[in-house]
């Protein structure tokens, strides 16, 4: 049995060498345009934002990832649209933006229409789901390049500019609540094929197939586990879906929850749980700290996935979205009577940290 801790750094994808990648590009962009429509500099913290007279433009871009490689060894391509659409839509709403428009960029090895046309469905779905326009896109052929398929898009939204949400009003004594999420979305996917492939799981084969066919899983599944965890992986494996299918669960739009809360309640902060995990909350304000005391239960996908590597709880949270797929602070008690919503913690007096009390866990920097 292979008992090394697996990471996403081991797996392949080093997230603060990623960051000083983007802060090299960053570094180099010094150009902003005058007048109207100039870059606003105050924001950004999920998108960025462009001064337009009463309102904000707001804009971003994302793409669905390794997460690409599932689908192709499945063959199934019409979720990964709605990924590519969410990834986006979600960053804009996370500064309180309503989308409207999106372009997708599709670069493919070689063409395939059934692929093609199961990655429209796709998007044109997640669009639905939106309520934005596609309104153009880009597809290249890069056999020299690209190795199957990589699937992006750029998001445009807009909001007037009182009602920007940048977590400036975040003060201690806010409620955390959290909107649950569907899945890994579209994060962690490296990590999540070097699992399947450590253990040689094939992903079109159910759980329990795979605890039948390699004893030395369901021994791993115990060491790493308590009893109700391991007993609630259990039972996921008796779904008829398949791993993959699991995985392969798109990413959820809370374009429209979010905007109504939006109208209805006050909102001090949001925070899109995708890359980095829970150190995402370190980019709305550093001068507070983020006590998460009342976490959901990890989904026990989640669980699966960190006894395949011996991952620890650690590197769970700040690799995956662990059950909480966008965060919320809000001014005490705001949230507490709708459903489908959690309040997890609360904000205290602090430096800047990520405090998830019941499992020690502590954060200070966003990866």
């Amino acid at each position: 049995m292979n008992k090394e801790e697996m990471t996403y750094s081991k797996a392949g994808v080093d997230i603060k060498k990623e960051g000083k990648t983007v802060s090299q590009i960053v570094r180099e962009i010094t150009f902003r345009r005058d007048g109207f429509g100039k870059a606003f500099e105050e924001a950004g913290h999920f998108a960025g934002l462009i001064d337009f007279g009463d309102y904000f433009l707001a804009m971003t871009t994302d793409g669905v990832g390794s997460k690409m490689l599932l689908a192709e060894a499945l063959g199934r391509y019409d979720t990964v649209g709605i990924d590519c659409i969410a990834m986006n839509v979600n960053d804009l709403v996370a500064i309180g933006a309503e989308p409207i428009a999106f372009v997708d960029y599709l670069a493919v090895e070689k063409h395939d229409e059934n692929i093609a046309s199961q990655i429209g469905r796709g998007l044109n779905r997640g669009a639905e789901m939106a309520n934005v326009s596609i309104v153009g896109g880009e597809t290249a052929t890069l056999p020299d390049m690209v190795r199957g398929i990589d699937l992006s898009g750029a998001a445009l939204g807009y909001l007037k500019k009182e009602d920007l949400v940048d977590g400036k009003e975040i003060r201690e004594g806010d409620y955390i609540y959290s909107l649950p999420s569907t899945g890994p979305h579209s994060n962690g996917y490296t990590l999540i094929r070097k699992l399947l492939e450590r253990w040689k799981i094939d992903p079109r084969g159910r759980i329990q197939e795979a605890l039948a066919l390699y004893p030395d899983l369901k021994a791993a599944l115990k060491d790493n586990l308590e009893g109700e965890e391991y007993s609630r992986v259990l039972d996921l494996g008796k779904k008829q879906q398949s791993i993959g299918e699991m995985l392969l669960e798109p990413t959820a739009i809370y374009v429209k929850p979010v905007l109504r809360i939006l109208r209805e309640r006050r909102v001090h902060g949001i925070a899109h749980i995708t890359g980095g995990g829970i150190t995402n909350l370190l980019r709305l304000k550093g001068e507070v700290n983020f006590i998460i005391d009342s976490p959901p239960e990890p989904p026990a996908l989640f669980l699966f996935l960190k006894a395949l590597g011996n991952i620890s709880w650690w590197e769970m949270y700040r690799t995956f979205n662990m059950g909480m797929g966008m965060i919320l602070v809000t001014p005490p008690g705001e949230l507490d009577s709708l459903p489908g919503v959690r309040r997890i913690g609360k904000v205290a007096g602090g430096e800047g940290k990520v405090i998830i009390s019941p499992l020690k866990l502590h954060y200070e920097e966003y990866f």
